[in-house]
């Protein structure tokens, strides 16, 4: 995805989100407006697109008025919500909507996101995560960054795809993790069975086994996991198993919020298992929980091994 559809999709998701009456979280709202100026652009680009196409619909909008969370004068959220929903053509040119059906879910660090399917299934998104969705075949997701659990409904006659990266898995039972970056691909299977590449490799992963594969490389790892730690960051809680440094600092920065760095050149690799909470109120208390070095680096905590 090129970082301008990205950026536009992003900014459809806030609009969305923030049109919504029952919208509380002004806070991350604001701090993603503030990363770039770019990021306001976009938004206001959504939003005049949405007010445009919904000149037609009966007048329900009252004037702009300054809100009460800091935010710039903008139309009523209530009438803007509803706005949305009735001028999706005004957002199709923003790609979260697409002429094919599909759209996207997106989350900010720190945010998660459950998303209920129509035959049951459910997915609960990580933040800094992607994923499309398709109208027209509720039994495909394609995650294009980030992490997700997936609890299926199962249908042997029409197995739930998804698609990751290169690599493609087919759900043979109930409950996985999938977790993809620019490099590589994770999944854990808690319940149930998992094919991996069933036109390639075609490995069958039980309950309590992983995976893990470079993006776009044949070969892979297995290992074995506790089938009660897969998705457990649901409940806010990372463990990590020889993991490196890298994975470690995008496994925090996705869950709290903060930004975390591997130092520069490190090759060292950690287990443990820490809870989210301690970590998002301050970022230093990873360095106790793990036994890492914390320092600030600009915006971001830098950990290290000792």
């Amino acid at each position: 995805m090129q970082r301008d559809d990205r950026l536009a999709e992003e900014a459809v998701a806030w609009a969305v989100r923030t049109g919504d009456a029952g919208f509380s979280d002004w806070d991350a709202f604001t701090q993603w407006l503030e990363q770039s100026p770019d990021h306001a652009a976009a938004y206001d680009r959504v939003t005049a697109a949405v007010a445009e196409a919904a000149e037609g619909l009966p007048p329900h909008a009252p004037a702009a008025a300054n809100d009460d969370h800091g935010i710039r004068p903008r139309m009523s959220r209530r009438w803007f919500g509803g706005a949305i929903a009735a001028s999706l053509a005004a957002v199709l040119v923003f790609g979260v909507w697409r002429g094919d059906g599909t759209y996207v879910e997106e989350t900010a660090p720190g945010e998660t996101r459950v998303i209920a399917l129509d035959d049951g299934s459910r997915i609960q998104l990580a933040g800094a995560s992607v994923i499309e969705l398709d109208r027209d075949d509720p039994r495909f997701a394609r995650l294009e960054v980030g992490r997700a659990l997936f609890t299926i409904e199962h249908d042997e006659g029409n197995p739930f795809r998804v698609r990751a990266g290169e690599d493609t898995l087919v759900d043979l039972g109930t409950v996985f993790d999938v977790s993809l970056d620019d490099e590589r691909l994770a999944v854990a299977v808690g319940e149930g069975e998992v094919m991996f590449n069933p036109d390639r490799q075609a490995v069958r992963l039980a309950a309590g086994d992983a995976l893990r594969s470079r993006r776009g490389a044949d070969s892979y790892q297995r290992s074995r996991v506790a089938a009660s730690q897969v998705g457990e960051w649901t409940d806010g809680r990372l463990t990590f198993d020889n993991a490196s440094l890298d994975e470690v600092a995008a496994e925090l920065s996705r869950a709290t919020g903060a930004t975390f760095e591997a130092s520069p050149g490190s090759s060292a690799r950690l287990s443990g298992s820490i809870l989210v909470d301690p970590v998002r109120r301050d970022p230093r208390s990873v360095g106790s929980l793990l036994g890492v070095t914390v320092r600030r680096a600009g915006e971001a905590w830098m950990i290290d091994i000792p």
